[in-house]
């Protein structure tokens, strides 16, 4: 089997950057993703560029080394995917595990959105715009996972997890991202 190969079928994409992150675990047997979620995250929150986000979805990060650090301590969190404001892709966990991403949450009547959804974070903030090329990113990441997995719905942090999350934020474009997937 050749390396491009052998990576799709372990659920990992050639056009990302591999950073394994540990948290992570089985899907419930027989639950496929059906749901893509959408995120929002910069460490700290509005600087751009860092490895903050890696290391806290590896478990490295240094409580100590930000004041707003200290509330992650200990916090085992990770998603599927990352896009930098640069358009960059980084991926953390391979698509058939469940990633940790979305926490206590329900998608039209369904609790643990983890066990069927590919978690994606955009690099921003909940009340910022992102930029053309993560949208861009963004959009062939989708159509790309469109043809690995059952995806059929996409949703944003805030709509499985309401009033404890607001992410990826009002300044998202939804519009824009949807009429982008909708054209062939």
């Amino acid at each position: 089997m050749s390396a491009p190969a052998e990576r799709r079928s372990r659920g990992l994409l050639a056009e990302a950057r591999q950073v394994a992150s540990p948290n992570h675990d089985r899907r419930p047997p027989g639950c496929e993703p059906t749901l893509v979620l959408l995120h929002s995250i910069s460490l700290p929150r509005g600087q751009y560029g860092g490895d903050a986000v890696e290391r806290l979805f590896s478990n490295r990060l240094d409580p100590g080394e930000h004041a707003s650090f200290g509330e992650l301590a200990g916090l085992r969190v990770s998603s599927h995917f990352y896009v930098r404001r640069d358009g960059e892709l980084l991926q953390f966990v391979p698509l058939a595990r469940r990633a940790w991403h979305a926490g206590t949450s329900r998608w039209r009547g369904r609790e643990r959105c983890n066990d069927f959804s590919i978690g994606i974070e955009l690099e921003g903030v909940d009340s910022g715009p992102f930029e053309s090329v993560q949208y861009a990113r963004l959009t062939t990441l989708i159509r790309r996972l469109r043809a690995l997995a059952p995806l059929r719905e996409l949703a944003a942090h805030s709509d499985v997890a309401p009033g404890r999350k607001t992410d990826p934020g009002a300044r998202f474009d939804w519009a824009r991202l949807l009429s982008a997937l909708a054209r062939d």
